[in-house]
């Protein structure tokens, strides 16, 4: 299947939005620290790292989250791989990842390290392996045979992409996550929240980021 790239304007500011869905890859306040709060302390990390750690997600985008966690899993000294596999349908073109990154100096360590293998599919870092499918999560997810330590549920807006949010997918989800996993997501619209529960985790709602009152985290027993 040829890849469907994203679609994009940029804000003054320099922040991706995806002409597709008419919403930004990130927070406009800080998508380094929504990420930090939402995907990282959402899902207990870096606390809970430890050889084999597999994280999954769902909208790769920019990478950001890829590499804010692979930063943290160098910085807490780990040695060993870690294993990050992302779905994503619109892959955005590296020169626009790049230029996406570029406002993130904290990560350049790990984004020029990223960038200078990335041609799609996935890359041996190192100390990351990373699996990007792409594709509608719908149809490839279902035959993923990994089951993920942490998940972080990174869709466009709900309201925007529900296709991504809904209840058979979150079953998907839960039917990938390992005893004892976790799943966050800076959305807390109640469909999303209720596909979770029905799907078997424990969800609770705690604080977003920035102007989000309020965030999903969620457990499987």
């Amino acid at each position: 299947m040829a890849d469907q790239r994203a679609e994009l304007t940029w804000t003054e500011d320099q922040i991706p939005v995806s002409d597709r869905f008419d919403d930004p890859y990130y927070s406009l306040q800080n998508g380094l620290e929504e990420t930090r709060h939402v995907f990282l302390a959402g899902n207990d990390l870096p606390a809970r790292f430890a050889p084999g750690f597999r994280i999954a997600e769902l909208g790769f985008g920019t990478g950001l989250n890829m590499l804010t966690v692979w930063s943290e899993w160098e910085k807490s000294g780990q040695t060993t791989p870690l294993f990050f596999t992302s779905f994503e349908a619109f892959p955005m073109a590296p020169e626009d990842m790049s230029r996406a990154l570029a406002s993130f100096p904290e990560l350049t360590l790990w984004s020029d390290r990223f960038l200078a293998q990335w041609q799609g599919g996935g890359c041996d870092l190192g100390t990351l392996r990373l699996e990007v499918i792409v594709g509608d999560a719908r149809q490839t997810l279902s035959g993923w045979a990994g089951r993920a330590d942490a998940w972080f549920l990174d869709g466009f807006s709900p309201a925007k992409n529900p296709e991504l949010w809904g209840a058979d997918l979150m079953q998907q989800v839960a039917d990938h996550t390992a005893a004892g996993g976790t799943a966050a997501t800076y959305t807390a619209a109640g469909f999303v929240r209720r596909g979770l529960e029905e799907a078997g985790f424990t969800v609770t709602r705690t604080p977003g980021y920035g102007r989000k009152r309020h965030m999903t985290r969620a457990r499987k027993p």
